[in-house]
């Protein structure tokens, strides 16, 4: 019989892509991909480690499967990932149940790993790896759906991120490689592409003038490959967008008017602290122009309360540029105290508890802006993507129209008729909660024998659901 392998993923979209080549590697070497971790004789973590609660979480994970060396079948536990990166000794020294570690970049390694040749150790450079369309890899965002990463690293020095620290410089993908990975997803029946990276608006610019290109280009030559529906771009930094960039946002059919733009404060003074390189004006101009420019546009974003010497007037400022920019999609995060950071030597640090209150209120703000943007949705039709059956009831099915995101965005709950996972229905929206919608399948079933032929093979192939805590 083959040996078993499960994979639990923690964190990012990024690190998903990491997590599903370790999955392609399993298989390309022979292992079968399960569910249950009691049913594995190998089980990876892919960590996260970028703050404070997401190290408890990665730890607290480790130890609870640990367990299964004792009650499971396992026989090999390895921790791979960002927390492996940036504590590899401390790990090491503290989990004697981990048979192996493995950095963010050594993906690949796994190979060894299942092989029998590796070390314990095995955490190297975080530059040393660069995901290629050649990469094996097994992807679990559905039968529709994909992460492509494009590029690795951050040249940015915002003093509150360890990002450099964990995954190295920039460094950018060829259009030609990402492109070619591409149309192998959507030659599977992925029609959803969405491309992430830890800086995705300098996407090219480290590259050779004989291969650079800039974002715009890339997300038009991956939104006309044959086959794909739904083109989406994340994680751009706050600065002036190019007319071609937003030109496609705007007006082509295949790439969404979607932009994830993780803003962190718009106190002039906490940026300059946060060492953002602009201040509060910038922000203001740049979500002013993306309103103008960009029709139906979906703009989601995140921001840092409690960073050191936020005060209550910086805080409040934050609380009214939330208002008014009416952001359809916010998340709010603790400044996490980190040793590496260039935060952590800053004066003035701000309680934990005005910092968790702080917290609380902006989501209040926010949740009420969400659900009236939300209940303006009800009865509008949308185009759906089918994700499968709802964790909540095996009778409710769930989906996500183009301005949710997978993962990290609420979800579409459909009542009435039948659907499959990868159909592109039509729902008509008949209730509204603060993040999710419900509708009616408004449709009917499309036809599309060929393509669903193709995507039960694919399913076949590939019976695995890679555990994701978010």
């Amino acid at each position: 019989m083959k040996k078993r392998l499960y994979v639990v993923s923690l964190g990012c979209p990024k690190n998903r892509v990491d997590s599903e080549v370790m999955l392609g590697v399993a298989e390309s070497s022979g292992y079968q991909l399960v569910d249950d971790p009691s049913a594995a004789e190998v089980i990876v973590v892919n960590t996260c480690g970028f703050i404070g609660s997401a190290k408890k979480e990665s730890v607290d994970t480790i130890l609870e499967l640990a367990e299964q060396k004792e009650s499971g079948a396992c026989e090999t536990l390895v921790v791979a990932g960002c927390l492996s990166q940036r504590h590899p000794t401390e790990l090491a020294d503290a989990m004697p149940e981990v048979d192996h570690f493995l950095g963010s970049s050594d993906m690949l390694r796994l190979g060894d790993v299942l092989a029998g040749k590796a070390a314990r150790m095995l955490v190297g450079n975080p530059a040393d790896w660069l995901v290629q369309a050649s990469s094996p890899r097994t992807v679990t965002t559905g039968k529709a759906s994909a992460y492509v990463k494009i590029a690795e690293g951050c040249n940015r020095s915002c003093s509150f991120c360890v990002i450099p620290q964990l995954r190295g410089k920039q460094r950018s993908r060829s259009a030609d490689d990402v492109v070619r990975e591409v149309e192998e997803l959507a030659a599977q029946g992925v029609f959803e592409i969405n491309l992430v990276s830890q800086d995705t608006v300098a996407y090219g610019r480290d590259l050779d003038k004989a291969a650079r290109h800039g974002l715009a280009s890339l997300v038009e030559r991956v939104a006309d490959v044959p086959g794909v529906r739904w083109t989406r771009v994340h994680y751009l930094y706050p600065e002036a967008l190019d007319d071609a960039l937003l030109e496609l946002l705007a007006s082509h059919p295949r790439v969404l008017p979607y932009v994830d733009m993780p803003l962190q404060h718009v106190s002039d003074e906490l940026l300059r602290r946060m060492k953002r390189g602009h201040g509060g004006d910038r922000i203001r101009r740049v979500v002013e122009r993306l309103r103008k420019r960009v029709p139906g546009l979906v703009f989601r974003s995140a921001f840092i309360v409690g960073h050191p010497g936020e005060t209550d007037a910086h805080f409040h400022e934050l609380c009214e540029f939330v208002a008014w920019a009416e952001l359809d999609r916010v998340g709010v995060f603790r400044y996490s105290d980190e040793p590496t950071s260039g935060s952590f030597t800053q004066s003035d640090k701000v309680p934990a508890r005005a910092a968790a209150a702080r917290h609380r209120k902006l989501m209040s703000l926010q949740r009420k802006i969400a659900h009236a943007k939300n209940a303006a949705l009800v009865g509008q039709t949308l185009d759906v993507l089918v994700e499968g059956t709802s964790d909540e009831h095996e009778y409710v099915m769930m989906a996500r129209h183009a301005g949710q995101a997978p993962d990290i965005d609420g979800q579409v709950y459909l009542s009435g008729g039948e659907c499959a996972a990868g159909d592109l229905r039509r729902v008509r929206v008949t209730q509204a909660s603060d993040y999710d919608l419900v509708g009616e399948l408004a449709d009917e079933p499309p036809i599309v024998a060929a393509r669903r032929g193709q995507l039960r093979d694919t399913a076949a192939r590939k019976r695995v659901s890679l555990a994701v805590v978010r």
